[in-house]
């Protein structure tokens, strides 16, 4: 398992940008695991009654899960950036969720994922992630997802 770096900013990896990025840094990363980091602040597109909603969490958990994916197009073996490449990924299911505790504004929630499986072909991968996202000691969130990336050829 060969490590890829620490607190590397989440935009090498993503194509969120504001209001929807949900990381802020990753705090561990490798083939296999990923964990980030995410601050939630006053004004976030998910926050109702000063609380980060289920929706919120789930967005914050498949962007964490999407780097170890994404990883594969973006960067290459040398841990260079692979320059011009356009992806488009998704959520293609998920498989198990239990949100125990909504974190409030203010908060910073860490999100641990592992990779389960990977299915990769020339034209796309698929992969299961387990995740588990907490607010110091307290368990926030635990899910298992499926998420689908592939090259984006469709100009226009």
């Amino acid at each position: 398992m060969k490590k890829t770096s620490n607190l590397v900013d989440i935009k090498r990896y993503l194509p969120h940008r504001s209001p929807m990025l949900m990381v802020d840094l990753i705090l561990k990363f490798d083939d296999e695991n990923v964990d980030t980091i995410f601050e939630i602040k006053e004004g976030n597109v998910f926050i109702q009654n000063n609380f980060f909603v289920e929706a919120g969490l789930i967005e914050n958990m498949a962007q964490t899960c999407s780097s170890i994916v994404a990883k594969d197009y973006l960067v290459d073996e040398n841990n260079q950036d692979i320059v011009g490449v356009d992806v488009v990924g998704f959520i293609s299911a998920i498989k198990t969720l239990k949100i125990h505790v909504l974190p409030k504004v203010g908060d910073s929630i860490i999100a641990k994922a592992c990779l389960v499986s990977k299915f990769v072909t020339d034209t796309y991968s698929l992969c299961t992630m387990s995740c588990s996202t907490f607010s110091g000691d307290e368990l926030l969130l635990e899910g298992e997802i499926n998420l689908y990336i592939q090259e984006n050829n469709s100009k226009g």
